[in-house]
């Protein structure tokens, strides 16, 4: 007997888990992440799984939103915290599936006086099996699937804010990039205007408030264009931040951002259809489904817990040479307590989760139909600013033949150069307000339209990178 219990004992240990320590060293993530590259080959497995064909050469010429939005979802930090969340609902779906194990009890005794012949040992054993009644189980481990999949589902919001944050880093970088060669173009215009004005003043054929007007102009054009630079800058290191990488690995990458001069027409954004895809398809409101579901199996298991889980007991007994076996069932009661709290706490978080799903599609409609009628307005704007601004280049036309013939002097001339990069920078701005308002739908939805989308990507659920983890 004593081999056998060796035996078992022996057997329980070694499905046991044991502890491995994994400490972490700031230094090594640290460098780590600044190893990050645009030219990781693994990166380029990655893009072409996606993507369905080879990209050649590698690294390419050209980054465009395709292959940026998936090297965000390879590096990004963001997706690797929320596949981790997601592994701790895996874990719980184990944990609610767990079988209650059975108790063993030995209760040796000795008598200090036993008659005479007669072993003083008095040994006892006994063995305690629970059994879950009522479906326990099944209700514990339905909750925990559902709050898995809610889990899983946030991996695909944080993908979608990822994939936000890059476009709005390229966007930023768009803007700038193209407001600082306006302004560049309408800097010479201004120093050559200023020139022409103080030759005037020189010659009295200029007062001096128009000259001081001109410096000031001059300045005002001077520190837009060096703002526009900063900004330039500061969007390159946003980029690599959406990116997960740092702003040095994207030196010598041509970043492409053509997809951003193309505007996706009103018509082809029909609210009913908008509002249908976000309903059925956008991630936090399907998690909100699953966490719904999830109240409620949470309320199936506390109304089965009114009925009492039944142990069996059966044991041994040797007692002064005679072998005596039993076999005991027992329960706990519900006499004091029908376990009526818990029940209402459960009704209670199906209420709150009932009223959050609720709330959240209304939430999302009225995003949709907000960004919509902003979309719309600011569409009927650039119509407007793009109207002008033929009429502000015919008139630099005519002004450019009647200098020509020696009808009018230079100073008129620049002033209508001027008066158009005016004009095509208040054009940039307010194509850019229609891009953001684009966005602003897209955040609705969840989903990219026009021609940015839609990029049918397999959000990784496990980490890309983590193969090149291992083999480091």
């Amino acid at each position: 007997m004593k081999i056998a219990l060796f035996l078992i004992a022996l057997a329980l240990m070694a499905g046991c888990a044991t502890y491995q320590p994994k400490p972490i060293s700031p230094s090594q993530v640290a460098s780590e992440f600044e190893a990050r590259t645009l030219d990781n080959p693994r990166l380029k497995q990655f893009i072409e799984m996606n993507l369905g064909h080879e990209i050649s050469p590698w690294p390419p010429k050209s980054w465009d939103i395709h292959m940026l939005t998936l090297a965000a979802f390879y590096y990004h930090p963001d997706l690797d915290v929320a596949r981790a969340k997601w592994g701790v609902a895996q874990a719980g779906v184990i944990t609610a599936g767990g079988r209650p194990n059975p108790s063993f009890g030995f209760l040796p005794r000795y008598s200090t006086n036993p008659p005479s012949g007669v072993s003083p040992w008095y040994l006892a054993f006994n063995l305690d099996i629970p059994i879950e009644t009522a479906g326990k189980r099944g209700y514990r481990l339905e909750q925990a699937k559902h709050l898995s999949e809610a889990a899983r589902l946030d991996i695909a919001r944080a993908t979608w804010q990822v994939r936000g944050r890059l476009y709005k880093s390229l966007l930023d970088l768009y803007t700038a990039n193209k407001t600082g060669t306006i302004l560049s173009r309408k800097l010479a215009v201004q120093e050559e205007l200023n020139k022409a004005l103080e030759q005037r003043f020189t010659h009295g054929a200029a007062s001096r408030p128009d000259v001081t007007e001109a410096r000031l102009s001059l300045e005002q054009v001077r520190l837009s264009a060096h703002e526009a630079q900063r900004q330039a800058a500061d969007a390159r290191v946003q980029l690599a931040d959406a990116l997960g990488l740092q702003v040095g690995a994207l030196n010598g990458a041509d970043i492409s951002v053509d997809f951003l001069e193309r505007i996706t027409p009103a018509s082809k954004l029909p609210a009913p259809e908008l509002r249908r895809q976000a309903l059925l398809t956008r991630p936090d409101i399907v998690a909100a489904l699953s966490r719904y579901d999830a109240s409620q199996s949470a309320l199936q298991l506390e109304i089965a817990k009114q009925y009492p889980d039944v142990h069996l007991s059966p044991g041994f007994i040797w007692d002064q040479g005679q072998n005596w076996w039993s076999l005991g069932v027992s329960a706990i009661l519900p006499i004091f307590n029908q376990n009526q709290g818990p029940i209402a706490e459960a009704e209670a978080r199906r209420r709150l989760e009932a009223a959050a799903f609720a709330a959240l599609q209304a939430k999302v409609i009225g995003e949709i139909d907000l960004a919509l009628a902003s979309y719309c307005a600011v569409l009927q704007k650039l119509e407007m600013v793009e109207s002008l601004l033929p009429i502000q280049q015919k008139k630099l036309q005519s002004t450019q033949a009647m200098f020509n013939a020696g009808e009018t002097d230079r100073l008129a001339l620049l002033s209508a150069q001027l008066e158009l990069e005016t004009s095509t920078l208040s054009r940039l701005t307010t194509f850019v307000d229609v891009q953001q308002s684009k966005r602003s739908i897209e955040d609705a939805i969840q989903r990219p339209i026009g021609p940015t989308g839609p990029l049918d990507v397999v959000v990784p659920d496990t980490d890309p990178r983590a193969e090149e983890i291992n083999n480091k």
